[in-house]
């Protein structure tokens, strides 16, 4: 398993685009927040080409993960060359809420449909009408059936993301005892593909063989229904000694029960987390340490794959190759896969070296 425990700084070009992206992602924020529509658009910067346009369709709207992705996507599209870049989707996470969307999309005749799904095959039929009418679709955070879409930009090699979740677990609760997932929604592709992964890992793994995981519950990457789930676990399971929360949105609601709680100091939390949103509850040491990649490289790869599929420039196939900007060379590999990079560990030694 590769992922990154250290506490040196990561590259120049990664800090640059994350500094970037952050600025972007602030201002899609507040773009979000102020639209009652579930739209946000942008246009394109100077260079572009022609009427090539590129929509997001993320998950949901108003997702502080979700804003950082975007901001990288919006950064990448102006510098691939888009003269049109849009933001539309729901403003809650269902498996059939983004159909709407991709119809509107193709009927508006939108070249590149990059989607987070919520269900990999709820989207499936407005996808292929998106593509017989000549859009490419990139799938991106969370795939769809691999049929519907050209390619899949993966944050990190699934199994990574999975099995550096269990170690920390492992690591804070000493080895054994009871622990439960918090998990998004029930459909999404790539917490269902963690979770698998997870449980072969505790069910195989003979250092993991004192953890009993005994609930798997879902928050729908609502803050509140987040909240109410992590209390509902201490309540049901009073000998639980840690939680998973493989969500930025579970986590950092998880997170702020507990650092009000007596459970805190005494149930450990881990997952996926946005060190800006998790900085106070490692400061406080209700987490000591939680995982994720860059959401904004995330973004930013997925316009350059779709502006490559957009010139030709490549189909889709394990093999092609594409420049993703300051980023540099990207591979397609499997099963039309683009893996964007590892993961990082974060906790209060190098939590503050990074601002997303």
């Amino acid at each position: 398993m590769e992922f990154i425990r250290n506490h040196t700084r990561k590259g120049a070009a990664a800090r640059r685009l994350a500094t970037v992206t952050a600025v972007v992602a602030a201002v899609a924020l507040l773009a979000g927040c102020a639209s009652d529509t579930g739209t946000d658009s942008a246009g394109g910067g100077g260079g572009t080409d022609g009427d090539l346009s590129i929509t997001f369709i993320p998950k949901q709207l108003n997702n502080p993960y979700t804003d950082v992705v975007l901001g990288g996507g919006e950064a990448g599209a102006e510098e691939a060359g888009f003269a049109a870049t849009e933001v539309v989707g729901p403003l809650e996470a269902s498996a059939s809420s983004q159909v709407s969307f991709i119809n509107a999309e193709t009927q508006a005749g939108t070249k590149v449909i990059v989607i987070a799904a919520n269900d990999p095959d709820a989207v499936g039929p407005a996808l292929e009408e998106a593509r017989a009418a000549g859009a490419k679709i990139v799938a991106f955070d969370s795939d769809t059936n691999p049929k519907y879409r050209d390619v899949f930009i993966s944050q990190v090699v699934a199994k990574d993301v999975a099995l550096i979740q269990v170690e920390l677990i492992a690591e804070q609760i000493g080895g054994s005892g009871e622990i439960a997932i918090l998990s998004a929604t029930a459909n999404a592709t790539n917490q269902n593909e963690w979770i698998k992964f997870m449980e072969e890992e505790l069910a195989s793994n003979p250092a993991y063989k004192d953890i009993t995981l005994v609930a798997k519950v879902y928050g729908d990457d609502d803050d509140t229904k987040s909240f109410q789930e992590a209390q509902g676990l201490m309540q049901a399971y009073p000998n639980l000694k840690g939680i998973v929360s493989p969500t930025t949105v579970g986590i950092a609601a998880t997170a702020r029960y507990l650092s009000t709680s007596e459970y805190k100091g005494k149930v450990a939390l881990t997952g996926l987390g946005l060190p800006n949103e998790m900085r106070p509850f490692v400061k406080d040491e209700t987490v000591t340490a939680f995982a994720l990649w860059d959401p904004a490289q995330l973004g930013y790869v997925a316009a350059f794959a779709g502006k490559a599929l957009a010139d030709g420039d490549i189909t889709g196939a394990e093999g092609d190759t594409f420049e993703a900007g300051e980023l540099g060379e990207r591979e397609v590999g499997a099963d039309g896969i683009v893996i964007v990079g590892p993961p990082t560990v974060f906790d209060a030694d190098n939590i503050d070296e990074y601002d997303f």
